[in-house]
Order: C-alpha cells, then sequence, then structure tokens
C-alpha cells in the first residue's frame, strides 16, 4: 500500500475516527471473540467519541493512515508516560488489514519513540487473539505480566478489567530500545 501516508491526524479526521474503531472491533465479533462478558451480537459496539482524541491530536500523538490527502483508514492514539509512548488507541479499517496498513503505522510510532528519545512504547492487548499480542510481538514487544508490570499499566489493566473486559485475557506489552 505504498500510497498511503502517515501524516499527524487534523481536526477534521476526528469525526472519522469512530467509524475506523468500529470496523476494526468487528473483526472480533466475526471471529467470533467475545471482548466484554455477555455481549450480543446485536449489541451496538463501544467506540470512543470524536472529541476525546482532541487533545490528543492538539498535543502531536495522534496519527492516521490516508492516501494522499484524503480521509484516514487507520490511526493510533498515544500518550507520553512513563518515559514510553503509550499507546491507547490502534485500529485499522478492516478493509485496510492484512496489507500492511497497521505494520506501517505501528513503525512509525516505533520511529516516533525514538526521535523523541523515548525508552520505547507500551499498551494493554488481548493476549490470546492473533492481531492482538502475537503481532505486538512480531514488532519487538514482549508481555509483562501483570504481578512485574509498573503501577501505570496495571492501572491501565485495572480500568479494563472495571469496564468488563477478562483480566485473564488482557495484558501488559512493552518495547524497550
Amino acid at each position: 500500500m505504498s500510497d498511503f501516508l502517515v501524516r499527524a491526524a487534523r481536526p477534521d479526521d476526528l469525526p472519522l475516527l469512530p467509524e475506523i474503531e468500529v470496523s476494526a472491533a468487528s473483526l472480533f465479533r466475526d471471529q467470533g471473540v467475545e471482548v466484554f462478558a455477555g455481549e450480543t451480537e446485536d449489541a451496538p459496539i463501544d467506540f470512543t467519541p470524536a472529541e476525546v482524541w482532541e487533545p490528543i491530536r492538539a498535543a502531536g500523538l495522534l496519527w492516521v493512515m490516508a492516501q494522499d490527502d484524503g480521509p484516514p483508514g487507520a490511526f493510533l492514539a498515544a500518550r507520553i508516560e512513563e518515559n514510553r509512548l503509550h499507546v491507547l488507541e490502534f485500529d485499522v479499517h478492516r478493509r485496510l488489514q492484512g496489507q500492511g496498513v497497521g505494520r506501517r503505522l505501528l513503525a512509525f510510532a516505533i520511529d516516533e519513540a525514538r526521535r523523541r528519545d523515548l525508552a520505547g512504547l507500551s499498551l494493554t492487548t488481548f493476549r490470546d487473539v492473533p492481531w492482538n499480542a502475537p503481532f505486538y510481538a512480531s514488532a519487538g514487544f514482549e508481555i509483562v505480566e501483570r504481578n512485574a508490570t509498573t503501577p501505570l499499566l496495571r492501572a491501565y489493566l485495572d480500568r479494563e478489567a472495571a469496564r468488563g473486559l477478562d483480566p485473564a485475557r488482557r495484558c501488559a506489552m512493552i518495547l524497550k530500545f
């Protein structure tokens, strides 16, 4: 997908991000992965309201993949925490999955963390879903078990559990430089 390039998100991209997030999340349902306990097929997929991303965009930590100057097809939102780029959300629209778009966007984020002289990246994800922990492991991330992780990453995992995500299926991962 050489015609897809990473660029900083613009304000007019923000209303398009929920569609990308919902599209990416629909893959879980199609693969029979229950994200939230008791979730039904006809329940609406939870997404992050567009305005949540504005402060992250304004901080220069929200990037999209788009063709030329077109609408985004993928996005990655992050914060700088514990001297790492912490990935808050990373989604690729289903029509673009399997084409290297996500891998290129993640590589950009890794390069950006290096440019900023950070110690690496961190995130939380599903340990047992092929396009989650195994994907990140293929990029050099390592699982950090809950009892060995930082208080900040434990707090992320605790918030996810409070939202209904099964803590046994979630993990923190770190890529160290």
